[in-house]
């Protein structure tokens, strides 16, 4: 599916209030589902037709979050295969927030991998635009987590 049609779709379900839109276009189809989080923000889950892998289908959804998200500022990536984890503590605030200034060397968020917590440190100074992970969700090497402009 082209990916300015999947960018309009994106947008249509921001400004309608939508939580949810499904469609199915031959082989592939594609779910676009709001978040009810504080700032929401449509998450696209792409899949094609049933031949499609597990590893294709994840480059897939990584490639869209990333086209998606480098037109507003740079990322962030994963610098391992873990867990990512928000805070340091499921108690504890969160590191970072979006619209949080931010400067080189600030700890963005934690990756569990192989029960070692890894600090991730922003790399430059600026803003978080985006947050592109969910908490406790499974991240791959060189998956973007933020957006920071």
């Amino acid at each position: 599916m082209d990916l300015r049609k999947l960018k309009k779709l994106i947008d249509l379900v921001e400004e309608s209030g939508i939580s949810e839109l499904e469609l199915t276009e031959g082989e592939e189809k594609v779910k676009i589902c709001r978040s009810t989080s504080a700032s929401p923000q449509p998450q696209l889950i792409h899949t094609q037709s049933k031949e499609t892998t597990k590893s294709e289908e994840k480059n897939i959804i990584k490639e869209d979050k990333e086209a998606l998200s480098t037109k507003e500022g740079n990322t962030i990536n994963s610098p391992m295969v873990g867990t990512f984890y928000r805070a340091a503590s499921p108690d504890a605030e969160p590191f970072i927030d979006v619209g949080t200034s931010v400067k080189k060397g600030d700890i963005l968020c934690i990756v569990e991998a192989m029960k070692l917590l890894n600090e991730i440190e922003c790399d430059q100074d600026g803003i978080i635009k985006k947050i592109l992970v969910e908490n406790g969700q499974p991240v791959e090497f060189g998956e973007p987590l933020f957006v920071i402009g």
